[in-house]
């Protein structure tokens, strides 16, 4: 089968918070701000966006038909309320900002033992996985000779008017979910993957609510192509049962996973609870923290490298708790960049890929598979063979990502 929030540097994405409104609308200052207006699902999003447009001085931005009904758009708080009270709308929030984290090398590879997994054949030989995956980020360097990716998949929800990649962000996470093994540069976990680039942030390595929305809106419109799906990013926030009509991008996640998509999400690099920030905290995606792992082996005991930490533990940055789901190499990771380049970074956002690129193993083999397969799936591999519960704040121990049998 057939990839404004940021990026932050531990990489990660940050999300801030924002708080949803019904018919009673709100009071604040009448000053143009952003919003995104989610409408009943036997509604047809873009004739009413035009209503309101026109009717309440809207500039409409986002128009979404898939994931959810829906738009974002320019608007007084004033018309945010009055737009608020058509019975057509289920609710309306302001828009919110992310940002993406990171810092990473091919240990994480080693170390899930993606060398091992008879789908993913690592031998030096280009032999592609055929799977489709879509890396939601700040797109992906699309003429980079070690990616396979697939440019007539590419969508812009951000700023100019490409999906290239001109942060380096989404270009190393697409590197480590399936950069071809060719015996030059790195290899992936699933090795030439196609990788859809969904750019929702721009060169900064920040975007907003309204374009991570586009982005999922997108995936779920290519469902029936796409397997997975990787968000290397996050901001503030918490989680609240689908259907629930106050959180618009938790809404879209809820329908593209029913769709069939595998979301995974990086868990955040606040050393704080997962359960504090989305879209780590939603239930319907896998949320991945971070392992410090400096050699590609367990037993603990390597010398730091790119930075501080501790081998074979938890990284100093990662978040934790409940929401977490699995662990996976997350510090000093090297992989693809932008101009067709290479790097070494860290962050739960170098974590999550190798997850996503397990999810795409899984699902090459099980195409019929649903989500909660996969993550069952993956967490049934992964193993314990790390030091715990050194630094770790929640004392759970996550499985750590094992694809050997994929």
């Amino acid at each position: 089968m057939r990839n404004k929030l940021g990026v932050a540097m531990l990489t990660g994405i940050v999300v801030a918070a924002a708080t949803a409104f019904g018919a009673t609308g709100a009071t604040a200052a009448d000053a143009a701000s952003d919003w995104i207006v989610v409408l009943r699902s036997d509604v047809n999003a873009p004739s009413v966006a035009a209503e309101h447009a026109r009717a309440d001085r809207a500039t409409v931005g986002y128009v979404y038909a898939n994931a959810v009904q829906g738009y974002s758009a320019r608007m007084s708080a004033t018309a945010a309320a009055r737009i608020a009270r058509d019975s057509r709308v289920l609710f309306v929030q302001p828009d919110g900002v992310v940002t993406a984290s990171a810092q990473t090398t091919p240990t994480g590879i080693n170390r899930a033992d993606a060398e091992l997994s008879p789908t993913a054949k690592i031998n030096g030989v280009d032999e592609r996985v055929n799977v489709d995956v879509a890396v939601i980020d700040s797109g992906v360097d699309l003429d980079h000779p070690d990616l396979n990716v697939y440019t007539a998949g590419a969508k812009n929800c951000s700023t100019g008017s490409s999906a290239d990649d001109g942060n380096g962000h989404g270009t190393h996470v697409a590197g480590t979910i399936g950069a071809l093994d060719n015996s030059v540069g790195v290899v992936g976990v699933a090795p030439g993957a196609r990788i859809w680039p969904v750019r929702v942030l721009n060169n900064a390595g920040s975007g907003s609510f309204s374009a991570i929305i586009c982005g999922i809106d997108y995936v779920t419109a290519h469902a029936s192509e796409i397997e997975v799906a990787n968000m290397s990013l996050g901001g503030s926030g918490s989680d609240s049962a689908c259907g629930s009509n106050k959180d618009a991008m938790h809404e879209a996640i809820c329908r593209s996973v029913a769709a069939g998509v595998t979301y995974v999400v990086a868990a955040g690099n606040e050393t704080d609870n997962a359960a504090n920030h989305v879209p780590a905290a939603y239930d319907e995606v896998i949320t991945v923290s971070a392992l410090a792992d400096f050699n590609g082996l367990p037993g603990g005991g390597a010398a730091a490298t790119c930075r501080s930490d501790v081998d074979d533990t938890i990284a100093d940055f990662s978040n934790f708790g409940a929401d977490v789901d699995l662990m996976a190499p997350g510090v000093c990771i090297y992989s693809t960049w932008k101009g067709a380049g290479y790097n070494t970074i860290s962050g739960t956002s170098m974590a999550s890929p190798h997850v996503a690129g397990g999810a795409a193993l899984y699902k090459a083999t099980h195409p019929s598979a649903t989500p909660s397969a996969v993550k069952s799936a993956l967490q049934a591999a992964g193993t314990t063979t790390y030091s715990w519960p050194a630094g770790d704040p929640d004392g759970i121990q996550e499985k750590l990502l094992n694809v050997a049998t994929f």
